[in-house]
């Protein structure tokens, strides 16, 4: 099956209809939401992308569907590293439970346009210039050891340079104005630290991105297969925010999982000129390091005196 205009067409059209239908009807009024909503919401963008799977294996072939399924695990488990900068940015902020899903909602339509210029301008330059995805393999290399060599590091807001940039054009309040990003005092416009909060999920996402585009490529060069993955793994990433916010100390081995499936997938992109690793032996071995990770988190939980560090 060839991609279309017509499919891409529809395809991003779906994806504002289920935006418009999120925000502006299922969470219009801010609410708190609860754990029981948040898996409900998470089964269902789970299960459309399944369905949307099923229609890739159908229309366009097995390998695609497998690339398909293969890029959905890998952007939804690097995704979750995300989750644990959106908590611990709410936390710093004190941002509201019932203000969070408006800053996550706005945050990840700022995503998807990001991802959608980083996988174009990714799969350009590989087929301009294949000598790329060996860097891009060196990369995440580098990325998945670092990642268990280094603690994270907590964000400091004024440090950060688009917030630096930002408060040298406009002034910032002191104080929440609820679910406000800008206000009008005395006849002046300010941004509220809520808007704040939203400029750096972006950069971090942005960050974020340079790890899972370069993985994702390895697994495909289809544009439609790596941007629908994607777009199904981000989308589904605010109710799985809330469904593990108050849960996160059960995955605190997900990070070496993470980390090992950056390095395997590095690896996977530096040899790709030598050996090509069937796509379902890839899914295999993504599949299984979650899962491993998982269950030691499950079986191993850290103890009292390491969480209040």
């Amino acid at each position: 099956m060839e991609i279309t205009l017509t499919v891409w067409i529809a395809f991003i059209l779906f994806i504002f209809f289920m935006l418009a239908l999120d925000l502006g009807i299922l969470n219009r009024k801010s609410h708190v939401v609860k754990i029981k909503e948040a898996l409900i919401q998470s089964a269902i963008w789970i299960s459309l992308a399944f369905i949307f799977n099923y229609g890739v294996y159908h229309f366009m072939g097995k390998e695609k569907g497998l690339e398909f399924l293969t890029g959905y695990l890998i952007e939804k488990a690097l995704s979750v590293d995300n989750l644990f900068v959106f908590i611990m940015l709410f936390s710093m902020f004190n941002v509201e439970p019932k203000y969070q899903h408006k800053v996550l909602f706005w945050g990840i339509l700022g995503a998807l346009i990001m991802r959608a210029l980083f996988i174009f301008a990714g799969v350009a330059l590989i087929n301009r210039f294949h000598w790329i995805i060996y860097i891009f393999g060196a990369f995440l290399i580098f990325t998945g050891i670092r990642m268990v060599t280094h603690d994270q590091q907590k964000i400091d807001p004024d440090k950060n340079p688009l917030v630096r940039f930002f408060k040298k054009f406009f002034p910032i309040t002191s104080e929440m104005h609820g679910n406000r990003f800008f206000v009008r005092i005395n006849h002046k416009t300010f941004a509220t630290p809520l808007f704040i909060v939203l400029i750096i999920i972006e950069f971090t996402d942005l960050i974020f991105a340079t790890d899972s585009i370069p993985a994702i490529l390895a697994i495909s060069h289809d544009p439609f297969i790596i941007f629908s993955s994607n777009v199904f793994a981000i989308l589904g990433l605010r109710a799985l925010y809330f469904a593990i916010a108050g849960i996160t100390q059960y995955f605190h081995y997900l990070k070496y999982g993470l980390a090992a499936i950056l390095i395997f997938v590095g690896v996977k992109m530096s040899i790709a000129g030598f050996f090509h690793f069937p796509i379902v032996l890839s899914l295999l071995i993504i599949l299984g390091i979650l899962i491993v990770s998982v269950v030691t988190s499950m079986l191993f939980p850290v103890k009292d005196e390491e969480t209040n560090i």
